[in-house]
């Protein structure tokens, strides 16, 4: 009975370099946390211009499109969430504009 393992092993013309399967597919630690990283900011940037649209938003609304360039500059696969934080960051400080103008101040209150 053999036991012996095999390794699937290629080589390529131009380098000579035998490379197993897993370490072409292998990614770095730091790569797989940079992606998880921007896919959260878009989540989070999202959710904060959310909810920067009812509370907070002179605060919140920054922070949400600090969070969404981030996270579209890291390449996050949840483009569409990082562009819809982004969008209502922007809305909460146009909100933010709109009440400080009809009242006159610069703040508002309900």
């Amino acid at each position: 009975m053999n036991l012996t393992a095999t390794r699937n092993e290629t080589t390529t013309p131009a380098d000579d370099t035998t490379t197993t399967r897993a370490d072409r597919n292998a990614t770095t630690p730091e790569s797989r946390t940079g992606t998880r990283d921007a896919e959260g900011m878009a989540v989070a940037s999202f959710i904060l211009g959310l909810l920067g649209l009812l509370v907070l938003n002179v605060f919140l609304g920054p922070v949400a499109i600090a969070l969404a360039a981030v996270a579209l500059w890291r390449g996050t696969q949840r483009r569409g969430r990082a562009y819809l934080g982004l969008g209502l960051g922007i809305a909460d400080l146009v909100v933010l504009v709109a009440l400080m103008q009809m009242d006159h101040t610069v703040s508002w209150s309900i």
